[in-house]
């Protein structure tokens, strides 16, 4: 948590700003945060989303991913008032948007074929994807049913500053910083694509101000890494800054591939 109020220090004096402190598996909490500041739009990015932790205890990603996104999709719909009244409804659809933030984790392994598109097929292979691919039909569902103006975005793997040490990047810079071994599952061979924080965010932006109500849309960083590449890179680059004339000194733990592959 300490963490985090480092990060939000930078924004907490802007007029434009709130932070509430809550948990969105908690109903009455996001009802009250509802009925209290009227929003007219949500950027839902809240979420359980390490992989290791969700097959270690996947009932924590269920609370948070499925059950806190079903709290936020009720809230909205109860107080965006989309059922009574067909105008208002269409007004609704114009003025107010859920937009709900997910992973391309919920397409599967990213193959030789290349990248993921917002037409690749549903495949989840850990909890943590299945909670978010809950998400995102839940999601559609309120869209279809309720005519909740709903966009979806599903991006990659982001990497930047103050980000926890326990994504694969952040990880390995911490080890190799600390002389200590990178893991890697398998062989190394999965692929990932990476995203830049910013561009990220700078897509978040460009659609929750001009995206499309009832759309998907795929954010990538077009910068597709096997693992263990990924890893050799970060030790070269490390040892060169931090050992000078003792380089790829880092080396990797390899253990065998965590339950569903990826």
């Amino acid at each position: 948590m300490q963490a985090i109020w480092r990060i939000l220090k930078d924004i907490e004096d802007r007029s434009n700003y709130t932070f509430i402190k809550g948990d969105i598996a908690d109903k009455n909490f996001i009802q009250k945060i509802f009925a209290e500041n009227k929003f007219d739009a949500v950027i839902h990015l809240a979420a359980e989303s390490h992989v290791d932790r969700s097959i270690t205890n996947p009932m924590d990603f269920i609370m948070a991913n499925v059950i806190g996104t079903v709290n936020l999709l009720n809230a909205a719909k109860t107080y965006w008032d989309l059922s009574s009244n067909p105008s208002h409804t269409e007004r609704s659809r114009s003025v107010n948007l859920f937009f709900h933030i997910s992973t391309d984790e919920v397409y599967g392994s990213l193959g030789k074929e290349g990248h993921f598109t917002e037409k690749t097929s549903y495949d989840p292979r850990s909890p943590y994807s299945a909670s978010k691919a809950s998400s995102d039909h839940l999601a559609r569902a309120y869209g279809h049913t309720y005519k909740l103006p709903v966009i979806i975005s599903n991006c990659s793997n982001n990497y930047g500053p103050n980000q926890f040490p326990e994504k694969l990047i952040p990880l390995a810079l911490f080890n190799i910083l600390h002389n200590k071994n990178v893991p890697v599952y398998g062989i190394g061979e999965n692929i990932r694509d990476w995203l830049y924080v910013e561009d990220h965010a700078a897509a978040i932006d460009l659609i929750f101000h001009k995206g499309n109500r009832s759309e998907t849309y795929n954010i990538g960083g077009n910068n597709e890494w096997k693992n263990i590449d990924l890893i050799h890179v970060l030790c070269r680059v490390m040892d060169k800054k931090f050992k000078p004339g003792r380089r790829n000194i880092s080396k990797a733990d390899y253990f065998r591939e965590r339950p569903g592959g990826t």
